[in-house]
């Protein structure tokens, strides 16, 4: 028999990331529900993408803004994650219950790509899908997004971030 096991994998096509941006002048936020996702239990790695077009805004002009103006998404389509989630054992994915956890990797957004560190929970349903929760703050500038400073104040310092990914065993 052989000592190596095989890697325990999740995916999902369909997660959901949501970003608010509030200041006293106007709320920003805007939802995408097509985040692809991978999960390596066995290693604790993780990755998301996410194609920026997909981001629906209550206003198509804050789309249509957001999407030329500020993340330029013809020159970069997708925005990122790569790192690692520890804080979960590969038996306690085996099991319902639910865990924190601590995130760490590389965050890509408009071709800039720095290092992150949050906190997110891990929870474990009785069928065996997994549950990933997390939120985190991101500063436009940081990535190299510039706002035109008429509209600065219309733009929250930094953008709370949402991430909730249900994966399946793949």
């Amino acid at each position: 028999p052989s000592l190596l096991s095989a890697q325990e994998r999740f995916a999902t096509r369909n997660g959901h990331i949501h970003f608010f941006s509030g200041t006293p002048v106007e709320n920003i936020e805007a939802d995408n529900r097509k985040v692809t996702s991978v999960f390596d239990a066995t290693t604790g790695a993780i990755q998301f993408e996410a194609l920026v077009r997909a981001f629906e805004f209550e206003k198509a002009l804050m789309q249509e803004h957001f999407n030329e103006n500020y993340m330029e998404s013809g020159t970069f389509p997708k925005a990122g994650f790569k790192g690692k989630v520890e804080g979960v054992a590969l038996a306690d994915l085996k099991k319902p219950g639910a865990y924190t956890v601590a995130v760490s990797g590389d965050l890509t957004i408009h071709g800039v790509t720095k290092p992150i560190q949050t906190q997110g929970t891990m929870t474990v349903e009785a069928d065996g899908t997994i549950k990933a929760h997390s939120v985190f703050h991101v500063k436009p500038e940081d990535h190299g997004i510039e706002i035109p400073g008429v509209v600065r104040k219309n733009i929250a310092e930094q953008m709370k971030v949402t991430v909730d990914l249900t994966y399946t065993k793949l």
